[in-house]
C-alpha cells in the first residue's frame, strides 16, 4: 500500500497547468531507474541551493539553521550552499513553501534540495520530482545514515518519506502532539500541577477552572484551526477511533462520528468558556505570555515557550489527552529532506548535506535550540549528546514516549489535496469557533471534498 504522510497551498488551476506543462516530476519509471550518482572528489567544486521554511522564522529557528550551515561550510570546503526561505508573500513561509518551488521549476531554477511537509509527499514525488534516494546513493547508504555514527533514528520515523518500496526523503523535523500547561495557574486556581489532565474531560474541568479563577485562558487546542493544517486533528480523530479518510486513500471519512465528536468537544469548550476565541498565531502568544492555562501543539514552539515563561511562570508538559480512557494515537507533524535537482553532481552535494543536517551533531543543536525531537533518540541518553540537556530540559518526556507509537500523517491524495484538507479544517474552526452545526457542517465539507478526489 502507498503510504502518504502534508502542508500548504495552492489552487487548483496551478496546479492542472503546472502537470499539464510537463513541468512536474519525471516520470516514476525514469527518476527509479536513474544512475547512482559518483562520489565528489575533495576538491570537486560545486554550488547548490537549499529550500527551508525554517529560514522564514524568526528567533530559534533562523539561528540554529544558520548556525548548521555554517559548520557545514566549514567541513566541506568544496560545496557551497545557498540557503533560503520560500519565495510568497505569507506571514507563516511554511504556507508558501509548494508554491514557492512549484513557481521555481516553472522557472527553470528549483532548489536542489528541499525541506518539504510530510503532508506533500504525494505532491512531492510526482509533481516536484523528488528523486529516490535508495536509487541515487544506493539503499544500503541510504540505511547507513539511518543507522548513524552511534544514534539509529526511532523505527517509527525511518519510514515516513516512503513511497511504494523506495525513500524519497529522509524524515527531518517533527513533533507529536504535546499538553503544555501553565503551572503557575494551576496553582492560583487550586489545581495539582503534579497531576496535569489525562483526559479530555479533565481538560475541560481545569480549563474552565482556571477561567474562572483567574480571569485568564483555560485551554487552547491549535489542531482545531485551519492555520494549524490537519496534522494534530488527524491524531484527536485517530484516539477517538476513526479517521479523516480511509486507508486505502479512496473515501474521505472526516464525517463520520468521531471526527463530529472531536469538532463537537471543541465547540463546547469554546461555550464554557473554558477556551478563548483565538486564532492559532493569537494562541500561542497569548500561552507565551502566560495568558492561557494549557496549549496542545508541536515542539516547534517549544522554545518559544521557554524563553516567554522564564523567570516569569512555570512550563511544564504533558502527554497528549485522551478520549473516555482510549489510547491515545500521536501522529507527527514536520518534513523531509528531498532531492530536486536532475543533475549528478548537485544531487551528491545534496545528500552530503541531508547526511549532514540529519547526523547526530545536527540533532543536538536541533534539539537544544529549538525544541524538536531528536529523531536519534539514543542522543537522549549519551553524555556526549542531549543527556544532561535532556535532564534539565523534561519538556521533551511525553514527545519521546509518544513517538515509539506513532502513525504517519497521511495527506488527501491528488492534485487538489490541499483544498480538501483546507475545506476539512475550514469546516472544523467554524464549528469550533463559531458555533456552526458540527454534522451539517463536516457533513458539506465531506461533499465538496470527495468531489475533489482523483
Amino acid at each position: 500500500m502507498k503510504r502518504t504522510v502534508p502542508m500548504l497551498g495552492l489552487v487548483a488551476a496551478s496546479l492542472v497547468a503546472f502537470t499539464a506543462c510537463g513541468l512536474g516530476a519525471t516520470s516514476e519509471t525514469e527518476s527509479t531507474t536513474a544512475v547512482r550518482v559518483p562520489e565528489l572528489a575533495a576538491d570537486q567544486q560545486v554550488s547548490i541551493v537549499f529550500e527551508s521554511y525554517n529560514y522564514g522564522l524568526a528567533g530559534a529557528w533562523t539561528d540554529t539553521f544558520d548556525a548548521l550551515i555554517a559548520q557545514f561550510r566549514a567541513e566541506h570546503p568544496n560545496i557551497e550552499v545557498t540557503a533560503q526561505k520560500p519565495q510568497g508573500n505569507s506571514p507563516n513561509p511554511t504556507t508558501d513553501t509548494i508554491s514557492s518551488i512549484q513557481s521555481q521549476i516553472v522557472a527553470g531554477t528549483p532548489p536542489d534540495v528541499a525541506q518539504l511537509g510530510f503532508s506533500d509527499l504525494d505532491f512531492t514525488i510526482h509533481q516536484l520530482g523528488a528523486k529516490p534516494l535508495d536509487t541515487l546513493v544506493g539503499e544500503a547508504e541510504v540505511q547507513r545514515n539511518f543507522d548513524g555514527a552511534q544514534h539509529p533514528y526511532a523505527p517509527t520515523a525511518r519510514t515516513l518519506s516512503d513511497w511504494d518500496g523506495h525513500t524519497y526523503g529522509v524524515p527531518f523535523v517533527l513533533s507529536t502532539p504535546v499538553l503544555y500547561y501553565n503551572a503557575s495557574l494551576f496553582e492560583q486556581s487550586g489545581l495539582d500541577p503534579a497531576t496535569p489532565p489525562t483526559s479530555w474531560a479533565q481538560v475541560a474541568d481545569a480549563g474552565k477552572a482556571i477561567a474562572e479563577r483567574t480571569g485568564k485562558g483555560g485551554v487552547y487546542i491549535d489542531c482545531l484551526t485551519k492555520s494549524a493544517k490537519d496534522w494534530c486533528f488527524q491524531s484527536l480523530v485517530r484516539s477517538n477511533g476513526g479517521r479523516v479518510i480511509s486507508e486505502d486513500r479512496g473515501k474521505l471519512t472526516y464525517a463520520d462520528r468521531p471526527a463530529v465528536e472531536v469538532a463537537e468537544m471543541g465547540q463546547q469548550l469554546v461555550s464554557t468558556g473554558a477556551m478563548p476565541k483565538l486564532d492559532q498565531k493569537q494562541g500561542y502568544e497569548a500561552f507565551t505570555r502566560g495568558e492561557i492555562g494549557m496549549i496542545l501543539e508541536s515542539s516547534a514552539i517549544q522554545g518559544t515557550f521557554m524563553t516567554g515563561a522564564k523567570g516569569k511562570w512555570d512550563l511544564r508538559s504533558a502527554a497528549m489527552p485522551s478520549f473516555d480512557g482510549r489510547p491515545t494515537i500521536p501522529t507527527n507533524s514536520g518534513a523531509g529532506l528531498h532531492i530536486l535537482s536532475n543533475d549528478p553532481v548537485k544531487q551528491r552535494a545534496a545528500w552530503e548535506l541531508i547526511t549532514f543536517l540529519t547526523s547526530e551533531a545536527a540533532y543536538t543543536k536541533i534539539s537544544q535550540g529549538i525544541g524538536y525531537l531528536p529523531l536519534r533518540t539514543g542522543l537522549l541518553d549519551d553524555a556526549n549528546g542531549l543527556a544532561t540537556w535532556s535532564k534539565a530540559n523534561p519538556l521533551l518526556a511525553p514527545n519521546v514516549a509518544q513517538l515509539e507509537r506513532m502513525e504517519p500523517w497521511i495527506s488527501m491524495p491528488g492534485n487538489s489535496y490541499l483544498q480538501i484538507r483546507d475545506g476539512m479544517m475550514e469546516a472544523v474552526e467554524s464549528i469550533v469557533f463559531q458555533g456552526r452545526d458540527p454534522q451539517s457542517t463536516l457533513t458539506a465539507a465531506h461533499e465538496a471534498g470527495a468531489r475533489l478526489l482523483p
